[in-house]
């Protein structure tokens, strides 16, 4: 790294912080310790603060799937396999999706109940996670709806903290509240409310996390959103990642704002170490900086401003004798008064 350059990739980081505690540059332990509060501070950098960071910020689209209800099914009371006359449940839509996927919910002769699906076969035969518990039906309606969807790989956060989509019209609600205001969420309509949910894992112990939506979608939806990315990192061949590892990464972080991850790893540092008197002057400077870059508006946007109320004075002004009473005067001057 340069010595007079600002820090521009992971090496600087941690080399920087190293520099900074004075201890031995190039012992592995100690690398790896300064990397690991490196990482920890570009973390913590965004904890409280993704609203404001427009570099932290990501959009993406969600499509989604109508409700089914083509056909007619048979399932046994106390079994889980249902058989379908005239469905298509294993084809695709005009979207590519099937019309029945595993994880979708389906209510069968208007029931009460909202079942599972665990796998389709065919076009004809799929199978509940749970037994039927009802009296046995060989003609029976159905509505098979998805009211879960995936979200983007990339999604830590929903920007907007009241509003899902862009055109603000599917409110947040909490988990509880979401559970209790939709106990049976199963009649389908346009979109109205969400929630998100982290109940999946694939291949790895990241959890999948998901946008439960109520009423469960009836037609076809593209839903724009705006969020938060998990991605602060990215690599020298352009790969977006969650962390630094290479000494050639970068944090997403702007060119100009890099050194404050040094100055919150250096607090961590000092902390641990039992250094309280470094780690409060660490910590003062990196609060500094912190509330500076969230206050470093973007070119265009609106700035506070103080505006005296001047509009009673500037009425009197342009109508100076349209009010009721007189104006006084004693002497030579107008609205003298002695």
């Amino acid at each position: 790294m340069s010595s007079t350059s600002q820090l521009t990739d992971f090496s600087d980081l941690y080399t920087d912080l190293q520099n900074r505690v004075r201890v031995t540059t190039g012992v592995t332990a100690t690398e790896n310790q300064a990397k690991r509060y490196i990482n920890i501070a570009l973390q913590d950098m965004h904890i409280g603060f993704g609203e404001k960071f427009p570099w932290a910020e990501e959009t993406a689209i969600l499509t989604t799937q109508n409700d089914y209800t083509t056909g007619t099914l048979a399932v046994t009371k106390g079994d889980t396999a249902l058989t379908g006359t005239s469905t298509a449940w294993n084809t695709n839509n005009d979207f590519g999706v099937a019309n029945m996927r595993v994880g979708g919910k389906i209510v069968i002769d208007g029931g009460s109940e909202v079942y599972e699906i665990s796998s389709i076969g065919s076009d004809t035969a799929a199978v509940l996670t749970s037994d039927f518990v009802k009296t046995t039906v060989t003609a029976a309606s159905y509505v098979y709806f998805e009211d879960e969807y995936a979200l983007d790989s990339n999604f830590l956060r929903p920007l907007d903290l009241q509003y899902f989509d862009q055109n603000r019209e599917i409110r947040i609600l909490p988990r509880t509240e979401f559970r209790r205001q939709f106990t049976r969420n199963k009649t389908t309509g346009k979109i109205r409310y969400c929630t998100f949910t982290d109940k999946d894992f694939s291949g790895s112990t990241t959890p999948v996390k998901k946008v439960r939506f109520a009423p469960p979608p009836n037609d076809f939806y593209k839903v724009n959103y705006s969020f938060v990315t998990n991605k602060l990192a990215v690599s020298s061949a352009g790969t977006r990642q969650t962390s630094l590892s290479a000494d050639a990464d970068e944090p997403i972080v702007p060119f100009q704002y890099r050194h404050a991850i040094v100055f919150h790893a250096l607090y961590n540092w000092y902390r641990d170490k039992q250094d309280d008197n470094r780690a409060a002057a660490a910590q003062t400077q990196y609060t500094d900086l912190m509330f500076r870059i969230a206050g470093d508006h973007e070119i265009g946007s609106p700035r506070p401003q103080f505006r005296p109320r001047i509009g009673g004075y500037a009425r009197a002004a342009r109508a100076p004798y349209s009010r009721r009473g007189s104006r006084h005067t004693t002497g030579t001057a107008f609205d003298e008064i002695r």
